[in-house]
Formats: structure tokens, sequence, C-alpha cells
């Protein structure tokens, strides 16, 4: 590889360089391989696929490979960061956390907190996503809330970093597609002045391997590969896909006057049935990325509905999609206060209290109710 062969490493994602082989981790052509070394930018191929032209590659680590990986946190002595999408608490959180976590604290970061309508009380979320934790065996240090792509907040993550390592190393963890990569971008650019040192992406299984960067008392600060959570909304669509059906600016919300006997369909992707209300209409108000198509229909004829039109009015997914698309799974809920209907990775939808609601999600994304946030 290098006349000393010495082991070079991608920037982007941590893969071990190599140019032998163009189905594994890490190639690069050897003529890239010494442009990159030149200009101290070494990228594999995949990572600058991704970066100037936003084609993304499967990655060939197993799920076993990657937990191997975050197995080694538990023997260490650093302070864990772990990184969730607000709008899927289920889908961020990777399974097992608490048993490779081992004794080390924890700092919980809600990231897309910009896409949250301003109306959305912040504390009320950090105070729920701090129960659904304690739900898991997970008990943090610290619950904050960021934007990754906008830098918000990020002086009060430092600073809670700080406050919680006490000179020790800080690993960075999260399930793949919450923005992790892209929130130690941010840490990097403010420390550094370097900007997109890390490769990132919307798909899921950008970071192939940790990567280290220095602090300034000798520790360092872990980027670890992105577990994959199967039961993530974001691993059932395609890139094009993934733009309509998750938030991609601050959600303006929807209101509907629902009766009992109507059902709302979310695209094809998911669909709420207000089985029976408190009033003859109820206000339902839908907090959901401001492009994806909705569409009501009398809950009787919804079930033929669906079958005629997903992947045709109904969509995303769209019919090439429907393939790989899993059934929706149902479940039903009796709203006793005021509250919201998440559909995991999508959004969620403000009930009323005595109403009588079932949520419809791809089999194993979540679909749960919580006290209203606005």
């Amino acid at each position: 590889m290098t006349e000393n062969n010495e082991e070079l490493y991608c920037i982007g994602c941590g893969a071990k360089i190599q140019s032998d082989d163009p189905e594994k981790l890490g190639y690069t052509p050897a003529s890239a391989i010494k442009k990159g070394l030149e200009n101290d930018e070494l990228y594999c191929q995949r990572c600058f696929r991704l970066r100037h032209y936003n084609e993304v590659s499967d990655v060939s680590l197993t799920d076993d490979d990657f937990l191997a990986l975050l197995n080694q946190i538990g023997s260490a002595d650093a302070l864990i960061v772990n990184v969730i999408d607000v709008f899927d608490f289920n889908g961020s959180l990777i399974p097992g956390i608490h048993r490779f976590v081992g004794d080390n604290p924890v700092l919980m970061v809600g990231n897309k907190e910009d896409l949250l309508p301003r109306s959305l009380k912040r504390p009320k979320l950090k105070d729920w996503v701090r129960q659904r934790a304690n739900a898991e065996g997970i008990h943090p240090v610290d619950v904050l809330l960021t934007s990754a792509t906008r830098g918000h907040s990020l002086d009060k993550l430092l600073a809670a970093i700080e406050k919680y390592r006490k000179g020790r190393d800080v690993y960075v963890v999260g399930v793949t597609n919450v923005g992790k990569s892209t929130l130690i971008n941010q840490i990097i650019k403010q420390s550094t002045g370097m900007q997109d040192l890390i490769t990132t992406s919307r798909f899921p299984g950008t970071t192939l391997d940790k990567i280290e960067i220095p602090l300034d008392d000798g520790s360092v600060l872990v980027d670890t590969p992105g577990i994959i959570h199967k039961d993530q909304m974001a691993h059932y669509l395609s890139a094009k896909e993934l733009r309509i059906a998750t938030p991609q600016k601050e959600i303006r919300p929807k209101v509907y006057q629902l009766a009992g006997g109507q059902t709302l369909f979310f695209g094809g992707l998911a669909r709420l049935d207000l089985i029976a209300g408190p009033k003859e209409r109820n206000g339902v108000v839908v907090y959901m990325e401001n492009n994806l198509q909705i569409h009501r229909t009398k809950l009787e004829k919804a079930d033929d509905f669906f079958v005629k039109h997903q992947g045709g009015l109904l969509q995303p997914p769209t019919a090439d999609e429907l393939g790989n698309f899993p059934q929706l799974a149902r479940f039903e809920f009796k709203v006793k206060e005021k509250s919201d209907l998440v559909f995991e990775g999508l959004g969620w939808v403000t009930v009323p209290s005595g109403a009588v609601v079932a949520g419809y999600a791809p089999a194993g994304v979540g679909v749960l109710l919580r006290k209203a946030m606005v």
C-alpha cells in the first residue's frame, strides 16, 4: 500500500484503506491513495463518492462486527454520549445498550430538535426522553436537545461533556441515521476549524470503524460505528422517499376535524383510525413532514382504500418499493387525557381525551401513546 507498509485509514469512515478488492471495505485505487496522502485528505472510494456525488454504497459489516466494537466500551473508563433521534426514540435506542455501557455515565442527546414545532415544550420532551430511557434500564446523568445540522446548543453540549467526563475519554454512540457523525463534525469544526472530517449522510451505516479525535488533555473523543437497528422507518425507504417521509424543516401542525369512524392515511406508511371520539367532531393535530400527503376516508372503507391505493395515491412507498415494504401492524389505545399518538420516525398526532384510536405502522416500527407535548 505504501513503501513502508504503513496502515492507512479513511478519515471519513475509519475503514482501513486497501487497493486490492473493490468489493471490500476501505477500497481506494492506488492513484487515489497517493493523491490523498499528498493532500493529507485520504478517503476510501465509498466516502469520496458519498461526499462528492451523494452516492451511497452498501456496507459489508455485520451486526456482530458493530457490536464487537461497541463491547469495548464496557471495559473502558469513559463518558458515553448516546445520540438519539427525537422523532424516533424506540428506533434510536441501541438494543441492549445497558449491557455494554457498564458503570460508565451516560449523557443522552436528543438530535433534530430544530425540526420540532416551536410550540412544543422542550422541558416536557426532555422529561419524556428521560422516562423512556429509565424504562429501558438507562439512567442518564443528563438529557440535552440539539440540532447537529444547525449546531443548536452546541456550547451547552460541549460544556456538559466537559462537566461529566472528568478527564476521561468520550465515546459517542448511536444507531444509524440519528445524526451522530454530523454532530461530531460540528464539535470538530468548533474545536479545530476543520469542516466535514467525518463523512455524513442521511443514509444508514456511514461510520465503519471507530474514529478517535484527540482532546486537549490527552484524552480522546471516539466516534463509534452506527449500530443498525432494523426497526427503523429509514430502513424501509429509498433516499428519495426518506426526504418525503421524514421531517426536513420545522414541522407545521395540520388540524383535522374527524368524526368517529374516520381514518387518516399518512402516505402509505402509517394510518390513524378514530374509532370513537368524545364529540361529534374531534380536533386532531398532525405533526409530520410538511410535504407528506395525508388522505382522509371512512373507517369502514379504509382497508379496501389502502389495498387499492398503496404505492399510487398513497405513497411513499412507491409501487417499485412495495415488494420490500412490510405489512402495517395495528395498535389500539383508549385515550384518558390529551395525548400524542407517536409514529416512530414519522412524527405524531395529538388526539383528545376520551377518544379510542388505532395507529398502524410497518411491522417492527413503534406506535405509542404519550402525554401531549403541545
